[in-house]
């Protein structure tokens, strides 16, 4: 089974009943476009809440251009420019030295 899904950033604008929403996508490949979206699976196994103002990352099909599927909700406050499996690691604190004791 081939994973050819289509990943993009959005902007959740209405909440539908049955964790259904409509989703404007920011993402340079299909700026502006509006897309009804429903949350993924393990998503809701984990009972993320989603709100409109809320900052996603999307997955279409290219079968159907008008329906997607929301995959993760970035956290209020980062830009969601992340791209998925990178991860800087903070950098290595390096203990300072103990002065030597007074004879």
């Amino acid at each position: 089974m081939s994973k050819d899904v289509i990943e993009l950033l959005g902007v959740v604008e209405e909440a539908y009943p049955n964790a259904t929403f409509k989703v404007r996508v920011t993402s340079e490949q299909a700026k502006d476009h509006s897309l009804l979206c429903h949350l993924a699976g393990r998503m809701r196994v984990h009972r993320v809440r989603i709100l409109p103002g809320d900052r996603v990352k999307i997955e279409m099909t290219p079968y159907d251009l008008q329906k997607g599927r929301i995959v993760y909700r970035f956290l209020p406050g980062s830009s969601g420019q992340q791209t998925v499996g990178t991860h800087t690691p903070p950098p290595p604190t390096v203990p300072s030295p103990q002065p030597s004791p007074a004879r």
